[in-house]
């Protein structure tokens, strides 16, 4: 059985393109083609977390890519956590651990592959998200979507450049550094992990230089022994930076790749954030543990980033849209050679292999540059009849997205809004803007407050450390008319409604909730999402305003309107299948009982 997840895959997008999509029409008609229902919200995180375990956000603990601490009101990854050593021995201005620190997953619930292991099925689960650390199983993973870069984020580009004024400064996903020219050449600093042997945690750094011929418009660029000579709009090709901790006896290694974008009049240099080296992970990406590595001395250095595609990089104009492009098509070509080695390898059990590139080239070219977009979706086709070619008619073929798209038009400051309402308090009313964090809330007088990209939080007595909701009667009291105020909203603009519906908890997710859970989850209509403002609780100016950045598409919206996509080489059983039955089918196909917790049914 192959199972192929790729990541916003559309029905809509996909009808509209059969004659492009040639291998995918060939599998509808030789079994079926299904919408199939997504999460609530309808986030990658969510969404896959299902997949994983059979289970909503209640028993996964997933419920949106942000989570908050409650006690703080400090948001953090939902997908996994770093923890430094508890017990270390200070020596001047050293810290030397005892014990190792510890890198946690925090999705629960049993992964459908574990109790394959358990049966003796043999299993490949490759860049599945919400999967890092790896669980330990018998079988062989890659870590996907959740997995940091070197210095344990998302990932983090640097743009240099020697412009006659540029000012350093941090922009969503990356920095902007000037440098000096010292004559032809320049020294680029680059920052990697925090040095956690030092009593002040900074962060450690490696060098690379760059040697600039303005009469050929090329540079030498020289990394640790590396060098490759490029010429302007030209990319390198993967090298290592080698962080220094403790001396010889600490390293961090990481991998990287830039792009010179100008040498004349001025240089500019843009550098991927730095990733682990597969070769030798600073953090578990694999099981087992030396699977990375021997996927990278079959195939060479890869993206070890669970989002690789650097669409911050083109949301801050550090990428063209050309050499966003050409970024992400690296991305995708790296995740190919690795489908294609591992296809090459299959020879039963399950092998299931996912592919973000549909869902990050969609979010900046749906709706405006459609045939661009069908191109990436022509070549996930073609991963479909390397599958259906290697499958021949003996095995099980599934090809499913977690969910759709939606264009993403306007987007509203959610707790703008709620200020509106009354429901939140500003400490001085005249200062409105884009700091996050809730720099200026009055807690004492704030009844809600929203963060993520569809939640919204009670300022709860006894849960948040400045509550003004007594529980019971009067929480439920603030929610209805939280629910009820946000479906009579119109766009001032248009007269649209704004939001299709309004969910509790209790409807998102079952079973007892933990502290970190949302009160409310908002189902946007489509062209409407929570801004990037409101996802990390700041309070602008206005409530609903044009979307004019690059990231065009999105999925953060009611579930109804952003279904996934169900193909399968055989004849479907159920007529509305649910992101849930997948691992069901899964554990039927192979003979393992399906535990009593998972609340999906098998496809046929």
């Amino acid at each position: 059985m192959i199972v192929l997840g790729v990541d916003g895959m559309d029905p809509v997008f996909v009808e509209k393109h059969w004659a492009l999509l040639p291998n995918l029409d060939r599998l509808r008609r030789q079994g079926g083609f299904q919408r199939l229902a997504t999460t609530n919200p309808p986030q990658s995180p969510v969404a896959w977390s299902a997949v994983i375990t059979g289970l909503d956000p209640g028993g996964h603990g997933i419920f949106d890519f942000v989570h908050r601490d409650a006690a703080t009101i400090t948001p953090y990854s939902s997908m996994a956590e770093v923890l430094e050593a508890r017990r270390t021995f200070a020596l001047g201005p050293w810290i030397l651990p005892l014990e190792s620190g510890q890198v946690r997953n925090l999705r629960q619930g049993a992964a459908f592959w574990t109790l394959l292991g358990a049966h003796g099925v043999p299993a490949r689960i490759l860049r599945m998200p919400v999967n890092f650390p790896p669980v330990e199983f018998p079988g062989e993973s890659l870590a996907g979507m959740g997995t940091p870069d070197l210095q344990g984020g998302y990932g983090t580009f640097t743009t240099f450049t020697s412009e006659l004024g540029a000012v350093e400064r941090t922009v969503p996903g990356g920095r902007i550094v000037p440098v000096k020219m010292q004559g032809r050449r320049a020294v680029l600093t680059v920052e990697g992990p925090v040095n956690g042997f030092r009593r002040s945690h900074p962060l450690s750094t490696a060098e690379l230089t760059v040697d600039v011929d303005e009469g050929t418009g090329t540079a030498l660029i020289s990394a640790g022994g590396q060098r490759f000579a490029l010429r302007a709009g030209e990319w390198s090709p993967w090298f290592r930076l080698e962080f220094s901790l403790l001396g010889p006896a600490a390293k961090a290694r990481g991998i990287a790749r830039v792009l010179l974008r100008r040498v004349t009049p001025s240089l500019e240099v843009y550098l991927s954030p730095v990733n682990m080296d597969p070769r030798e992970p600073a953090l578990p990406i694999s099981t087992p543990k030396e699977f990375s590595g021997t996927l990278a001395g079959a195939v060479g250095p890869f993206y070890t980033q669970g989002i690789a595609e650097d669409t911050s990089a083109l949301r801050a104009h550090s990428l063209s849209h050309a050499e966003f492009l050409q970024q992400a098509g690296q991305v995708l070509d790296d995740n190919m050679a690795l489908f294609r080695h591992e296809l090459d390898r299959y020879e039963d059990g399950l092998m299931f292999y996912y592919f973000s590139s549909i869902d990050q080239h969609a979010h900046v070219l749906w709706g405006r540059y459609d045939e661009e977009l069908a191109r990436i979706y022509q070549r996930v086709d073609e991963a479909v009849g390397l599958a259906m070619a290697k499958l021949g008619s003996d095995g099980t073929l599934v090809v499913m997205s977690d969910h759709g798209f939606s264009t993403f038009d306007r987007a509203v400051h959610l707790n703008s809004w709620l200020e509106q309402e009354g429901l939140l308090k500003l400490i001085d009313g005249s200062k409105r803007g884009d700091e996050e964090l809730f720099a200026n809330v009055d807690w004492s007088r704030t009844q809600a407050y929203a963060l993520g990209l569809n939640e919204i939080y009670l300022n709860l007595a006894g849960r948040e450390p400045n509550g003004a909701v007594a529980p019971g009667e009067d929480s439920q009291a603030v929610l209805r008319k939280i629910s009820e105020r946000l479906l009579a909203l119109r766009d001032p603009q248009t007269g649209k409604a704004v939001v299709k519906a309004v969910y509790t908890a209790a409807q998102v997710a079952t079973g007892k909730l933990p502290g970190y859970a949302p009160d409310l989850v908002v189902g946007y209509e489509p062209g409407y999402r929570a801004s990037w403002q409101t996802a990390l609780g700041a309070v602008p100016e206005r409530i609903i305003v044009p979307n004019e950045e690059a990231w065009l598409a999105d999925h953060c919206i009611d579930p109804e309107f952003v279904p996934g996509v169900l193909f399968t080489n055989r004849k479907p059983a159920l007529e509305k299948p649910h992101l849930r039955d997948v691992p069901v089918t899964i554990l039927k196909q192979f003979g393992v009982a399906v535990p009593a917790a998972m609340t999906g049914h098998p496809m046929f």
